[in-house]
């Protein structure tokens, strides 16, 4: 759980902010996107494999 500690006299606005880096920095929606469906290892892996591949391909040649 993130705890965001709003200080006295603070904008509502700049704790949001500080919040949503807080999040971004912690990787929890990314996390809760990988959980939401249930991928077999075997798939993630080829995934990973075929993206490097396409990254490599993208950005190697330049």
């Amino acid at each position: 759980m993130l705890i965001i500690n709003v200080k006295e006299e603070e904008n509502i606005d700049r704790a949001l902010k500080r919040y949503k880096r807080k999040v971004n920095s912690t990787k929890i929606i990314k996390e809760l996107r990988n959980r939401k469906h249930f991928e077999k290892p075997s798939v993630a892996r080829r995934s990973e494999v075929l993206s490097a591949a396409y990254r490599a391909e993208k950005y190697g040649k330049a």
